[in-house]
């Protein structure tokens, strides 16, 4: 018996050495168990070999029995463990459905649905709303109800510029601000309603005036510009950034009950801002907003407008106002459009050929 005992560690270290299998190895053991047994019933008794190998089958036939139980139940742990990996596995019923990899999330796709059912924009166009990046110049009385709507849209990178801060005074109409928010700078003001309004875009504030020094850089890395801002100034160097970089620019401007947009966009035939306007207008003929008052739902109008021609433009529907420019006067209730062309001779966009 010590014999046998001695040849099945001799076989499992050997095994062992060369790499075997654990499964080979236990195979070959079980053969030779099942050799040993053939030596205790085919040779007869007092035999020397069945005298070295245990002298009776009953032993062997217990070894057998008890591996045998051995294998079975470590295949019934392992099949008891397999079902238990398979159960952890299986989606929790209760859970919510995974959101789906691609270009709209589950959640985007009921966000944006409305949009989606527009013939005119459709999911390729929310994607393309989605991949676009806008830059608005001022977070206030347009630049507010613009950015809010972009947000809204899904406008997946916004960046807004603007070196002010919330005063009270500017809670009338620039809806983006918060009576918490007074005397924050405008830009995180903004960048913190539009998170919470959409956490699936990104904002990007800019807490500094809108300069030349930065102009071309800052409008290089967005594909629109909107500006919303009441300086002459600072719309001439958005306009010639803008035209540098052939970005099309949606620019509006009020003043107590009226308003006015248009799309700036040379680089496809439309004239620029100094195309219009090439001299700054006397400012005592020209009245700020303090000064002469601004109706509060106004800026709502137009920076609304400017975000629907920001929408326009990046899903190539519809027909924009590239080339032409709308007047609302709100205290009549009228609009009015004018055909609006290049200069030939405009310093900025140069000679139209």
């Amino acid at each position: 018996m010590i014999v046998v005992f001695l040849m099945a560690a001799v076989i499992w270290g050997i095994g062992a050495a060369m790499g075997t299998p654990k499964q080979a190895r236990w195979t070959m053991l079980g053969l030779l168990i099942v050799a040993v047994l053939a030596i205790q019933i085919a040779l007869p008794e007092g035999h020397p070999l069945r005298q070295a190998t245990g002298s009776s089958p009953a032993l062997w036939l217990l070894l057998l029995a008890f591996g045998g139980l051995v294998y079975l139940y470590r295949q019934l742990l392992g099949n008891l463990r397999a079902r238990a990996n398979q159960t952890e596995t299986l989606p929790d019923p209760r859970a919510p459905a995974p959101i789906p990899q691609g270009p709209l999330t589950e959640i985007e796709l009921n966000r944006y649905a409305r949009h989606i059912a527009l013939r005119e924009i459709g999911g390729p166009g929310q994607v393309a709303i989605k991949r676009a990046s806008v830059l608005v110049i001022g977070a206030g009385g347009l630049g507010s109800p613009a950015l809010q709507y972009l947000a809204s849209a899904g406008i997946g990178t916004i960046g807004v510029i603007d070196g002010d801060i919330v005063e009270s005074s500017n809670l009338q109409r620039q809806t983006i601000h918060r009576d918490a928010a007074i005397g924050k700078a405008k830009v995180f003001s903004a960048a913190d309603t539009l998170t919470a309004q959409n956490p699936f875009i990104t904002v990007k504030p800019y807490n500094r005036a809108f300069t030349e020094e930065i102009a071309d850089d800052l409008v290089a890395e967005y594909d629109l510009i909107l500006e919303g801002t009441d300086d002459f100034a600072t719309r001439e160097v958005a306009n010639a950034a803008a035209v540098v970089a052939g970005k099309p620019l949606i620019s509006a401007a009020l003043t107590q009950w009226e308003g006015q947009i248009s799309v700036y966009d040379p680089a496809n035939g439309a004239p620029c801002y100094t195309c219009l306007f090439p001299d700054r207008p006397d400012p005592t003929l020209v009245p700020t907003c303090a000064e002469a008052g601004v109706l509060g739902p106004l800026p709502g109008v137009l920076g609304a407008m400017m975000a629907v021609e920001a929408v326009k433009l990046l899903t190539d529907a519809g027909q924009t106002l590239r080339g032409e420019m709308l007047i609302y006067d709100a205290l009549w209730g009228e609009t009015r459009r004018i055909k609006v062309k290049r200069r030939p001779d405009c310093p900025v966009c140069g000679p139209v050929g």
